[in-house]
Order: C-alpha cells, then sequence, then structure tokens
C-alpha cells in the first residue's frame, strides 16, 4: 500500500495553540518521546521525517465516515435513510453544521473533534479533519521553518526540499480554510500554546491570497518536477509520487489567484462583484506555466486515455494501488485502503443491489442535465425536443457526452453479472437498473429519489452479487483534490477573464482559453465548442461553466464553485430535482440507451434558500470570542 512512512516520523514536544482547542493531549508524551530539537532538524532524514506528518494533515474526505458527503451544491441529495450528513444542513440553510459542536454524528470531514494526527497508534483517516489539521499543520510549519538553520547537515537540495514542502503546505492549508471563511489571519511564525497576546487580524481575501501566492510561488522555485531525479528522491527511488513537486506548487499557485480573482472573492475585497481581470491574469501564467512543462513532457502528468478514465477515482485488483494513474496532480495517503471496498463502495448503488449502509448519494436530475449531447451543445430543457443538439425526450439517454454514460447509472443499464440469489423479486428487477417511476432501484428510503444513480467512483460489479466490494477486489477509491483536467479549465478561465476574450492566452503557453476546453472534450470524445458560444465572453463563461460541471462532477467542487461565481443565491440553482417516466413498449436490455421512454417530466424535492450570508461558512463561536481582530463573518 502507498503510505507516505518512508523516512521515521519523529515526535517533538510541540501542542497545538493558536486559534483552537486545548494542547494538552499534544503535551502529554512519555518523556522517552521527547527530543531535541539540534536532533530532531539536524539532517535531511530527521526533517523529513518531522515534515511528512503533514501529508498525513491532508484530509482523505472521500473515506472519512462509514458514509461521507462532499457534494453540498444542487449536484447531490441522499436517500431517505439518514439526515446526519452536512449536506442535510446546507440544503436546509444551516451552515453552522460544519461544526462538531452543532453536529452529533461527527459525520463531516470538516470537523469531527477527535483530531490525531499520531499514525503510529494506528489511527485512521477517519480523525481527520479540515479545521484541526489545518491550524495544527500551520503551527508545525511554522516551528520548521523557524529551525531551518539548525539543519547543518544537509545538502543545499535537501533544504531546498524541506523549505519547499514547508512552505507549500502553508500556502495550502490556509487555501484550503479561505475557500470557506475568507480571509484570515496568516500565520508565519510560532503562536503562544495559552491564547495569550493574541492579536494577528483577519486580513482580506486578497490580502491572504497574496500571501499564499507568495509562499506557492518560492516553493514551486525550490522544489522539483519529480523527485525521483533529485540525490534525496533516490533514497525512495518510485515511493515519491505523494511528496510535493514543483507541479503541485504550480498548481495551486494557478488555483490560488483564480480564487481571488473570482467574483465573490473579489467582492469580499475590493466590492466589486466582476472578475479581478488581475488576479486571472496572473492565475493563467501560473497554469500556463505548469500547462507547458507538461505539453512539452518534461513532466509525468498526462491526461489519462479515456478508456482509462476510471483510474483518476478508483484501482481494483491492483494490490490496493493508489489510483490517479498519470492525471491526479494532488492527493494525500491513505491509512487504509480496504475501508473503500467495504464502505465508499456501498453508498451509491441502491440496496436492492448493495449491501452495507442504507444511506444513497445520488445524483440530481437537474444537475444530469448539464451532460449534453457528443456534439458538444447543451440540452436547453431536459422535457422537449431540440432539433440543433438532436436531443429527444423520448429517447433521452441516446447520444448523449460519454462521460454521462461512464458517470451515471440511468434505466435499463446492466448492473448484475453473476447469479442472483434472492428471489422475493423477479431478476431482472435486480439485474438492470429499473429507474423508471415505480421501479425497484427509486426506493427513496435506500434507492434513487431522483431515476439516476452515480456510478463515476464504483464499477457497477460493486454490488452484492458480483461482490467487488470485498476484500480480494483491492478495490481502491479515492477521490483526488487536484487532477490535470482541472488544470486544463482552470487555465481556460482565468485567460478567458484575464484577457477579456474567447482567445485570451497567457504569453507562456500555446493554447487559448477555447483550446484549453477543447482539449477535455476530445479526450471525452466530445465535439469542440460550438461557433455560437464564441461570440462573446460571457457566452463561452457559461459553456466553460457547464464543461466544469460534467469534467468534475461530483469531485467535491460544485459548491465551491457556486460560491465563488455568486451563483449560489441564484434561483436556477436552488433546486433538487427528480425525473419521472414511463417505459415504453419494446424495451431493449441490450441497448438500454436507445429505449424509448414517455411522459417525462421533472419534479422537485429540494428547494433550497440561501441569502447573502451562505457565501461564507460561519467561523466557531470560541474562536472569534478570543479577540476582537478574529470576527464572525457576516450574518451569522
Amino acid at each position: 500500500m502507498k503510505k507516505i512512512t518512508t523516512y521515521s516520523i519523529l515526535f517533538t514536544a510541540f501542542c497545538l495553540g493558536g486559534l483552537l482547542t486545548s494542547c494538552e493531549k499534544y503535551l502529554d508524551k512519555e518523556e522517552q518521546s521527547i527530543i531535541s530539537e539540534e536532533e530532531a532538524f539536524k539532517n535531511f532524514t530527521n526533517f523529513q521525517g518531522y515534515t511528512e506528518e503533514l501529508y498525513h494533515c491532508i484530509v482523505n474526505f472521500t473515506n472519512n465516515y462509514w458514509t461521507n458527503s462532499w457534494n453540498w451544491g444542487e449536484d447531490e441529495l441522499t436517500s431517505t435513510a439518514g439526515n446526519y450528513h452536512f449536506v442535510h444542513n446546507v440544503d436546509n440553510g444551516n451552515f453552522w453544521g460544519w461544526q462538531a459542536q452543532h453536529d452529533g454524528w461527527g459525520a463531516g470531514w470538516m470537523e469531527q473533534d477527535d483530531f490525531t494526527t499520531d499514525i503510529l497508534e494506528g489511527q485512521r483517516n477517519i480523525n481527520k479533519d479540515l479545521w484541526n489539521a489545518a491550524w495544527y499543520g500551520l503551527r508545525k510549519i511554522s516551528i520548521g521553518l523557524e529551525n531551518m538553520e539548525l539543519m547543518t547537515d544537509a545538502t543545499q537540495e535537501e533544504r531546498n526540499l524541506i523549505r519547499g514542502q514547508l512552505l507549500f503546505f502553508r500556502g495550502w492549508f490556509h487555501h484550503r480554510l479561505m475557500e470557506y471563511f475568507g480571509g484570515l489571519p496568516y500565520i508565519d511564525h510560532v503562536l503562544p500554546t495559552d491564547g495569550t497576546s493574541l492579536s494577528l487580524p483577519r486580513l482580506s481575501y486578497h490580502e491572504c491570497a497574496d500571501r499564499a501566492a507568495a509562499d506557492f510561488r518560492e516553493a514551486a522555485n525550490l522544489l522539483p518536477i519529480n523527485w525521483d531525479n533529485t540525490d534525496a528522491g533516490r533514497r525512495t527511488l518510485g515511493k515519491n509520487q505523494l511528496r510535493i513537486n514543483k507541479i503541485m506548487a504550480l498548481a495551486y499557485l494557478g488555483k490560488n489567484y483564480l480564487w481571488a480573482g473570482s467574483p465573490l472573492m473579489n467582492q469580499s475585497s475590493t466590492g466589486s462583484a466582476a472578475y479581478n481581470s488581475e488576479y486571472c491574469q496572473q492565475a493563467a501564467q501560473a497554469f500556463g506555466e505548469l500547462l507547458s512543462l507538461v505539453e512539452s513532457g518534461q513532466t509525468n502528468y498526462a491526461l489519462l486515455p479515456f478508456e482509462n478514465y476510471s483510474l483518476n477515482f478508483y484501482s481494483m485488483r491492483d494490490n490496493w494501488a493508489h489510483p490517479g494513474g498519470s492525471e491526479v496532480i494532488f492527493r494525500g495517503p491513505y491509512i487504509s485502503a480496504d475501508d473503500t471496498h467495504w464502505n465508499t463502495a456501498k453508498q451509491y448503488l441502491p440496496s436492492v443491489v448493495s449491501e452495507g449502509d442504507a444511506l444513497k448519494f445520488i445524483p440530481t436530475s437537474n444537475y444530469v442535465n448539464y451532460y449534453g449531447m457528443a456534439n458538444g451543445l447543451p440540452i436547453p430543457d431536459i422535457t422537449s425536443a431540440d432539433p440543433e443538439s438532436g436531443y429527444d425526450p423520448q429517447y433521452p439517454w441516446r447520444n448523449r457526452d460519454p462521460r454521462f454514460y461512464h458517470d451515471i447509472l440511468f434505466d435499463g443499464v446492466k448492473v448484475v453479472n453473476g447469479t442472483i440469489t434472492h428471489t422475493d423479486l423477479p431478476e431482472e428487477q435486480r439485474r438492470y437498473a429499473q429507474l423508471y417511476t415505480g421501479g425497484s432501484y427509486r426506493n427513496i428510503q435506500n434507492g434513487s429519489q431522483t431515476g439516476y444513480v452515480l456510478r463515476k467512483f464504483i464499477p457497477l460489479t460493486a454490488n452484492t452479487y458480483d461482490r467487488d466490494y470485498d476484500w480480494g477486489s483491492n478495490l481502491h477509491i479515492y477521490v483526488p483534490y487536484m487532477r490535470l483536467a482541472d488544470v486544463y479549465l482552470m487555465y481556460a478561465e482565468a485567460a478567458l477573464m484575464g484577457y477579456n476574450s474567447v482567445s485570451g492566452q497567457a504569453s507562456n503557453f500555446s493554447k487559448s482559453a477555447t483550446d484549453a476546453i477543447n482539449v477535455i472534450r476530445a479526450r471525452a470524445g466530445v465535439d469542440p465548442v460550438d461557433m455560437r458560444f464564441l461570440g462573446s465572453v460571457n457566452a463561452l463563461l457559461g459553456e466553460l461553466r457547464r464543461e466544469r460541471a460534467v469534467e468534475l462532477a461530483f469531485e467535491g467542487h460544485r459548491f465551491n464553485d457556486l460560491r465563488r461565481w455568486l451563483l449560489l443565491t441564484d434561483p436556477a440553482y436552488a433546486e433538487k430535482r427528480a425525473i419521472e417516466f414511463d417505459r415504453a413498449s419494446g424495451h431493449d436490455v441490450d441497448n438500454p440507451q436507445e429505449n424509448r421512454v414517455v411522459n417525462l417530466r421533472e419534479r422537485v424535492l429540494v428547494e433550497r434558500r440561501f441569502t447573502n450570508k451562505h457565501y461564507w461558512l460561519p467561523l466557531k463561536v470560541n474562536d472569534v470570542n478570543l479577540y476582537p481582530e478574529f470576527y464572525q463573518n457576516p450574518g451569522w
């Protein structure tokens, strides 16, 4: 199994401190486990052991709980078997629910209130959460940077590797917190552990982003493209895939700038709800530098062929190999890959063909509507014929974007290959997806409410009959934080809005905004952007946002995208809907995409009512009461 444990983990007598909880449990160490700073930081092996604990502060949101939700936009809802995930709080407008004290189940990956990074005690990633891991990591980074001068037995390359990792993580933890909470104090020194003398003010989003950008930029300058090509990295040859490198630093440098240039963040800093062209141009340059390295063959990164698209999300029968292949840029380590075969794999298929928890995570029909046609055109109205795109509501599954067939289980698709042992239902009601109105897969308690099932992260054989979630399958599911397709689309957005042109282009990269979108479409077998969207920046922006919705569907991006675009309060994105239809005669089990349906319609299941306060999550009351400069977000 792929774990970042190659170097010994060395623990020093430090505690969390800062804006968080008591540090008593971090100080409660056996005397023999406490080592001197001179010993901990004297050489690369020791310092790297210290640094690698930061990798275990990267929350594995995919497998953080027995079932877990990370899609909080209009993209997903759950069956009615449970209502304890943060997505339900979001739907109800109760954003306090990200905090453990307002969530009795502790089922969210934002905060679980039992944080530990002591992997030597066998703790699983179930105990990692963003809030605590980020502040813990930032304190650890400050300690490391303040002790760089103690690294005397080291080469310059080794010092660069350590400093580069620490700076990357400092930018990354701040960026992750800023996404949800806005501008915060930028932690660049060791804070007092007793909570006294705290006075660091909250910075504006742009001020924070500038500080993070400086860290990402320096990290990119210090770090190699591939650790295997360094003297230090050769000691762990072939085991360096997860270590922070130049490409990761450039990717987050660009994302940090694009987020700063987005309407929400620009409005919070300047009062203008438009894109900030200067930040977008800086984002395009960072992404352009990265993509030029990729396309010139100087990296190990490349888009996966579409036939291997699933490797971005899961591996199977490959000795628990970490999924991702050549496309995934940033992800964390895992503690126990076999958790995924028993937990995450079972949270999608309806209980009629799956064991495990009755709670299921279901794609909304309104989100599935973003998947257009293979000719690249969108579907204006799923219930009406559209001669231009060729969509026919009597054949709604025909000639769709190939990613639709990869990501979405629709009516009539064969799910079970093996022998069906249950006899309480006719065999075909389990073997083939019964997603028409009244079908066996439409159980609202433990099946689909919407007429669709999500299959993007699992093989359909992960069912109770084919059993590809059993131990022997080595099924390992891990949704990445960032992959190369995301970088192309972020570059397209940055170049489009930074240079105010559909042919906008960074000076250090050969492709325009439109070209970058078409790279992603071509990989999936979708036609290029139609000329009708190339007449104005706003027209292409809408199509780019749809492309982003499809390519990155259900990977945890949508909620933050809607927020940064200032669309969270837009009524067009407030509903979660289901599709209803009846099967016509002559149903073909071998070609479900060609099946005819009748009475196709949609109905609203959830209508979310948000106000401007919902663009930022509320901070913890205990923290904002520490000192006046650390104030609460508006409306909370």
